[in-house]
């Protein structure tokens, strides 16, 4: 069965926002095809539903930051309010809220966008753990050949001759 929404497209607009993986209120509005304020309305009615870790409003600077970072015009391209921010969890809760066939498929192929991302977190953090084990064993190794090379220097070194004193040796 073909996505309703491909993963790349999914994948392109999913930010880590306050150290979370959210999805923007005008970009989940594309997705569903709905209007944005439809959606916020939708959501200020049930309210309840979404707690701050499942959604919260974007900063004055947070929001300039982003414009900056997926160059947006100041005119155009995204509506002039600060968007909301949902996660995981908020988008899984919306599919509660907008009750469409579409939403339903779109909060499936978002789910399993959000999987696939955290299995490659974790593939990337398996990685790099075995890296750093890598590197204390090169680290190892390097001090075990620096102590090889020094006791070698000392052999191939000629030793030092001592020379007799020369007068009178008291005994």
């Amino acid at each position: 069965m073909r996505a309703i929404v491909p993963q790349e497209v999914l994948e392109q607009k999913i930010f880590l926002i306050r150290s979370q993986k959210v999805i923007l209120s005008t970009h989940l509005a594309d997705l569903y095809g709905v209007e944005a304020r439809e959606l916020i309305q939708a959501v200020k009615r049930n309210i309840e539903r979404f707690p701050g870790d499942f959604m919260f409003q974007l900063t004055n600077d947070e929001f300039k930051n982003l414009k900056s970072q997926i160059v947006i015009s100041s005119w155009g391209g995204m509506r002039r309010a600060r968007p909301y921010a949902f996660t995981e969890e908020g988008i899984a809760m919306l599919s509660s809220v907008l009750r469409s066939k579409r939403a339903v498929q779109v909060n499936i192929a978002i789910m399993r966008t959000f999987v696939k991302l955290r299995n490659i977190l974790l593939a990337h953090k398996e990685l790099a753990h075995k890296l750093k084990e890598l590197e204390r064993k090169f680290e190892k190794h390097d001090e075990e050949i620096i102590a090889i090379f020094n006791a070698i220097r000392q052999m191939m070194a000629p030793p030092e001759k001592v020379k007799p004193r020369i007068g009178f040796k008291p005994y």
